[in-house]
């Protein structure tokens, strides 16, 4: 009995994985949701364009000896971009977790940034992006010395 329900699964899983291979005409039902081809105007956006850090004086030094400094340490690459910077950094995941608390605490305080965190899945690299609108790269040179 144990033989027929095995050879009945992997030809179950034969008959599944011919039928995905081989007839390209099968398409799945996407009425329900709302789908499109995305061009590179998929990114969030922000409706905060007045270039402002709800950070004080002093919290702001401390962040900049602390989490700045360390960014900084680990930086590989800074490219410039025409609405900000782009920082490569390894991909490890300790780089990905510190990037992501980066960014979560950044939001606290600078809402008019929009970030982008692009991370290879072979760990080997990982970019974050920090762009806004006009004046968000001195911003970036001047406040966050990066």
């Amino acid at each position: 009995m144990k033989q027929y329900f095995l050879i009945f699964v992997l030809s179950s899983l034969t008959s599944i994985s011919t039928i995905n291979c081989q007839d390209k005409s099968l398409k799945t039902d996407t009425t329900n949701k709302s789908s499109s081809v995305c061009s590179d105007e998929c990114q969030a956006n922000n409706k905060t364009t007045m270039l402002s850090c709800k950070l004080s004086s002093p919290e702001l030094q401390e962040r900049k000896k602390t989490v700045l400094a360390s960014l900084k340490n680990q930086l590989i690459e800074k490219k410039e971009l025409q609405n900000g910077f782009a920082f490569k950094f390894s991909g490890s995941d300790k780089m990905v977790d510190e990037l992501t608390e980066f960014i979560k605490t950044e939001r606290e305080c600078c809402e008019f940034f929009t970030f982008n965190l692009s991370i290879g899945g072979d760990k080997r690299e990982a970019w974050l992006e920090l762009t806004g609108d006009e004046g968000v790269k001195e911003f970036i040179g001047s406040e966050l010395g990066l």
